[in-house]
């Protein structure tokens, strides 16, 4: 439960919950708004994990520490993982607070989960054309249909950070295909994908960035824009968990 997915948490019975520090090897958020606890119940009927919080490469992790959660999800029997992020909206089209479906992404952290001996879960060169589960992005857009919900798609460019990106930057991303931008979710991806794991993935555009007026923007502000976007995109989560 990534940025703008919080309140999910609330609707989870049947609850039982650990504090990352509690857990062996697991490392801890240092990101405000992100409350560090992995969760374990039920959402409708369905059985579900869920992080409260993510970890981050620019936090100073490795890679392996970023995405060793996805790896305890696939020893725990987990078949889908559902990702929530913040991004800067590249897109002339996109405005603050859409919400866009990731249908690919383009990778640019400097380091590789995968990198290093090869993971009995997965091949060494893993196939990447369908990283984003088709069914549940339609199956997320018809959700969005019935309850009267604009939303987009679009391609996700994974970055370091932790800096936002200078409007050069955007301008880049974009003409490489982007149309979004955030420094998460890439790495956690390719390790479900690695593993087997279908994924569907949702970013909240909580900054515009790229364009003729290039407008400041702070991590306050993102967490605002976010916060006005859960019950819509939790909406449609929750249905969606529902469903599939």
């Amino acid at each position: 439960m990534g940025t703008g997915l919080g309140q999910l948490s609330s609707e989870i019975t049947d609850s039982y919950e650990f504090s990352y520090k509690d857990i062996p090897n697991f490392p801890v958020s240092t990101v405000e708004g992100h409350a560090g606890r992995l969760i374990f119940g039920k959402l409708g009927d369905k059985n579900i994990m869920a992080m409260e919080g993510r970890f981050h490469f620019y936090e100073g992790y490795s890679m392996k520490e970023v995405t060793f959660p996805v790896r305890v999800m696939y020893e725990l029997g987990i078949k889908t993982l559902f990702v929530s992020n913040a991004a800067g909206g590249m897109n002339p089209e996109f405005k603050i607070g859409d919400l866009m479906i990731i249908t690919d992404h383009i990778n640019f952290f400097p380091e590789h989960p995968l990198h290093g001996p090869n993971f009995p879960t997965g091949p060494r060169f893993p196939d990447m054309h369908e990283a984003y589960d088709h069914n549940l992005i339609a199956l997320a857009d018809n959700i969005a249909k019935e309850k009267g919900i604009d939303i987009k798609h679009g391609i996700y460019t994974g970055v370091q950070g932790p800096t936002f990106e200078t409007p050069a930057e955007y301008r880049m991303y974009n003409i490489l295909g982007g149309d979004a931008v955030g420094m998460s979710t890439v790495p956690e991806v390719i390790v479900a994908c690695h593993c087997g794991i279908k994924v569907f993935g949702i970013s909240v555009i909580t900054d515009l960035g790229g364009f003729d007026n290039p407008v400041k923007v702070s991590h306050e502000e993102v967490q605002e824009a976010a916060n006005k976007a859960q019950p819509v995109m939790t909406a449609i989560m929750r249905e969606m968990i529902k469903r599939s």
